[in-house]
């Protein structure tokens, strides 16, 4: 693993596709771990150092393989459960589906098609929030422009994890991580997925050419100084949901890191919500003082009891007395769901498929918190408190109350 002593201190890298099922086995009992070709540490090389939480890599690894074989079939099902989302609207609503199948003038949804829905959108059919946004389109993020409140203002919006992808799923639950001298340790799954390079880490700069492979940080990155560039009064906020905020305070991290001064000047903001933790301790001061230097603001929303946010569970998680508050908050919300459309109007109104979803709280509590339906409900609707700290402060300001 000489590629990751060229440009980190420490690391931990997990290969699951490289694991056999007796690795697994290894990895609960054996002594020289670092030794095989799924499991690269240096932190334990030569057996000097005794590793403790081998259930939690044992965990990881094990997952990941079972996702490894699921993904064709979830990928099949998700396709299929699409498909079947989006008969509705193809045919005119229900009634008229209903209709179409007695008289066999059934409309099959254009996959092709504007309109036609993903899962997620099925689940929050609000699509129209946001009539007047231009989308400037990349693979790894959605790019906004609202032209008619601000037209000098980019949104960033990095794709979160699909529900029936499991290679995204693999991402969340990666325990691989990276330390860098004088940032910290961070997550290994949500750096590769950003573009981390396996040989050099985060270079500035990476070699042009036609066969070059496109990675997500330096194709956006190039986007916006082409926009910032065209535009001297431009800025842009970054935003994502789960895995989509992880990569979104990433990219800033990665920003800092390279001192790409004239796109940190241009930074308003960076909003995620329901995001996980991308890295440690240290690597939380590192971006707090980062944020602080350049003058850019980082809210993390958090919905009640988003169970990814859930970063030191109790020791006794599976107890009773921990599970019973989450599954009344769950009856509440599935209660809510009924109700909120009569206080707030129609436009709050939930479908089938969420209220479905709902109901599955109930033996996952904390399931439907982490969607994105009540964290847009609790943007449009949730009060700050009367006193609140307002960050990041100058070096010369005292705490500021708003």
């Amino acid at each position: 693993m000489a590629c990751e002593d060229d440009f980190c201190e420490n690391y931990l890298v997990i290969k699951p596709e490289q694991a056999s099922c007796l690795d697994l086995v290894r990895i609960l009992c054996s002594d020289d771990l670092e030794k095989r070709d799924f499991f690269n540490t240096r932190v334990l090389q030569g057996g000097s150092t005794r590793f403790r939480h081998r259930w939690i890599v044992f965990i990881s690894v094990l997952l990941q393989k079972v996702l490894l074989y699921l993904k064709k079939p979830v990928a099949s099902v998700g396709s299929a459960v699409e498909l079947l989302l989006n008969f509705p609207a193809a045919n005119g609503g229900y009634r008229r589906l209903f209709c179409n199948l007695f008289t066999g003038r059934v409309v099959r949804p254009d996959k092709s098609s504007a309109t036609y829905t993903s899962v997620s959108g099925n689940v929050d059919k609000r699509l129209d929030l946001d009539k007047n946004y231009q989308e400037l389109n990349t693979t790894y993020a959605m790019m906004f422009q609202d032209k008619n409140v601000d037209p000098d203002l980019i949104i960033i919006s990095f794709r979160g994890t699909e529900p029936f992808d499991t290679n995204t799923w693999r991402t969340d639950i990666d325990i691989s991580w990276y330390e860098f001298q004088g940032i910290g340790k961070i997550h290994g799954g949500f750096m590769k997925a950003l573009g981390l390079q396996k040989s050099t880490g985060w270079p500035k700069d990476i070699s042009s050419g036609s066969d070059r492979k496109s990675y997500a940080y330096y194709t956006i990155r190039e986007k916006l100084k082409t926009l910032v560039q065209e535009n001297g009064n431009a800025k842009f906020i970054l935003t994502g949901h789960s895995m989509g905020g992880a990569l979104a305070i990433l990219f800033a991290g990665v920003l800092a890191i390279h001192e790409e001064e004239l796109l940190l000047k241009r930074l308003e903001g960076v909003y995620t919500f329901g995001q996980p933790r991308v890295g440690d301790e240290q690597f939380g001061e590192y971006m707090k003082g980062k944020m602080m230097e350049h003058d850019v603001k980082y809210f993390r929303y958090v919905y009640s009891n988003d169970m990814v946010l859930e970063e030191e569970p109790n020791k006794n998680y599976f107890s009773l007395l921990h599970v019973v508050p989450k599954i009344l908050n769950a009856v509440y919300e599935l209660i809510r769901g009924f109700i909120l459309p009569w206080t707030k109007g129609e436009e709050y109104r939930e479908g089938w498929f969420m209220k479905l979803f709902r109901v599955t709280a109930l033996v996952i509590p904390g399931l439907t918190d982490h969607f994105l339906v009540d964290y847009v409900n609790l943007t449009r609707l949730g009060k700050l408190p009367s006193s609140i700290y307002v960050y990041p402060r100058g070096p010369n300001q005292n705490p500021k109350q708003d």
